[in-house]
């Protein structure tokens, strides 16, 4: 044996053993060289390992953190967090969740306040409760922070920041997914799917249509074992979505039937070039939403003096597009204090520039939002006719991207209705209802408002394992 190939194998060897829980090489790795994981590749890996997190219960999967490139030039990285499956990662889908905003945190928000593993407990003291619905029970669960200047992702060069909007976010994070699958080979014959909430109606089916492009060539070295993806209270299409948010809020008596008369009659729902009348008539709109919770209608506000100056993180663009505040109701308060921590960003191996704000939920340093199409349908449509797995779900309490805009857009895609607007049950509860259409599944969750997972954890967990298995949710009890 030649001496470099025994010193790689010795190296490889030791990397390996380095703990009982070391990552075990799969047969494909072994069989196919795009997935072998060379002495390299678990180097890096071992130092995105997260061993345990201030305040962490014990947990026996493994869970990494860290950042990956996606432009060398102009030093620009996104951060991550990986969570394999708890049981059989091995077996179990790659599956990416992403936030909206523009400009909001998937970890702030989707991991630590939704659907992942541990939720902050307390602002004065590093807890984390285990949350017992979480999305990796069913899938390996990654949280991606994107695009640059969103939490802890970064970018060296300032001007970038002034540069941003969907086209650049969907390259970055197709860059992230072709360099993450290099630095995890291991995952990357698995099934891959792509899941998010609110402006990650532009986020997740842009991302989707670069893999699905991409893909076309099968022999390609970084092809993605990509089958579908599935958006939740998501903004797809702005007349739909605007239309919806006003006869919502009306139909569920949040304003009065003036106001309602004076926005209909003053407003186009393209919300382009609007007239004074409508402005001072919008304004109006959400002086309504003042007194309870545009995201969840039905559920207590937090009231803490801290939430109060925290959390009216709202987008900067223009109030049609404001950004989710989140619910626990003071979760978000907790999460602030916990991802500040300096001792909490040691342990996920971020914020290693020192970046010169502190983390937050939205982001403070993106102030332009320089394009966006005012529509997904048309890429909804490709990517349906395109054989990929499409499932579209709305909380029926949520009044920012409520399910009556949702149903609005869903209708001028002009798919086939194969089962219209029957109930599916969770437990021998009515769940919610759905409508089955050609290519398409619409299921809404009742009770939930616009992040599903935190306020109907386990029909979200029921949710996301149906969709995974493609299978129909269940029309009678259960």
């Amino acid at each position: 044996m030649a001496l470099s190939s025994l010193i790689s194998n010795v190296v490889l060897l030791l990397l390996l053993s380095f703990t009982k829980e070391a990552l075990s090489v799969s047969k494909l790795s072994i069989t196919n060289h795009h997935n072998y994981l060379t002495p390299e590749v678990v180097a890096e890996q071992e130092a995105d390992r997260v061993y345990g997190l201030p305040g962490q219960p014990p947990v026996k999967f493994k869970q990494y953190a860290g950042y990956i490139t996606v432009n060398e030039t102009h030093g620009r990285a996104l951060f991550y967090w990986f969570f394999e499956a708890t049981h059989q990662p091995h077996k179990k889908p790659v599956l990416l969740w992403l936030n909206g905003g523009p400009g909001c945190s998937s970890i702030g928000y989707g991991e630590a306040e939704e659907l992942g593993p541990f939720f902050p407990q307390d602002s004065f003291h590093p807890k984390l409760k285990l949350n017992p619905y979480s999305w990796n029970k069913a899938a390996n669960l990654l949280f991606l922070e994107s695009p640059v200047g969103v939490g802890f992702s970064y970018t060296n060069t300032s001007r970038d920041l002034k540069e941003l909007g969907d086209a650049i976010t969907a390259k970055d994070s197709h860059t992230f997914m072709v360099n993450w699958f290099r630095r995890f080979p291991q995952f990357r014959s698995h099934e891959f799917y792509i899941a998010g909430e609110s402006y990650a109606g532009h986020y997740v089916p842009q991302l989707s249509e670069l893999i699905f492009d991409h893909n076309r060539n099968r022999a390609k070295k970084d092809y993605i074992n990509f089958k579908g993806f599935m958006i939740g209270n998501a903004a797809i299409d702005n007349e739909a979505d605007q239309k919806g948010l006003v006869e919502y809020a009306w139909g569920h008596a949040v304003i009065s039937d003036g106001l309602y008369h004076n926005i209909t009659t003053n407003c186009n729902f393209q919300f382009e070039n609007q007239t004074d009348e409508c402005n001072y008539y919008s304004d109006k709109f959400f002086e309504a939403y003042d007194v309870i919770d545009l995201y969840s209608l039905y559920t207590p506000t937090c009231i803490s003096n801290i939430s109060s100056t925290t959390r009216k993180t709202f987008s900067k663009i223009t109030k049609w597009h404001r950004k989710p505040e989140g619910y626990d109701p003071c979760a978000s308060d907790y999460t602030g204090f916990y991802l500040n921590r300096p001792e909490v960003q040691r342990a996920l191996h971020a914020n290693v520039t020192k970046i010169s704000y502190p983390w937050t939920h939205c982001s403070n340093a993106i102030e332009d939002w320089n394009d966006a199409p005012a529509s997904t349908l048309p890429v909804i449509k490709k990517l349906v006719a395109g054989g990929l797995r499409v499932w579209v779900y709305s909380g029926d309490t949520d009044g920012r991207v409520p399910v009556t805009g949702t149903r609005y857009a869903l209708k001028k895609l002009g798919l086939p209705i194969v089962e219209d607007w029957t109930p599916w049950y969770t437990s021998q509860q009515v769940g919610g209802w759905r409508t089955i259409y050609d290519g398409l599944t619409f299921v809404t969750i009742r009770g939930a408002g616009h992040e599903v997972p935190t306020f109907t954890p386990k029909p979200a967990l029921q949710l996301l394992r149906h969709f995974l298995e493609n299978k129909k949710l269940p029309s009678h009890p259960i």
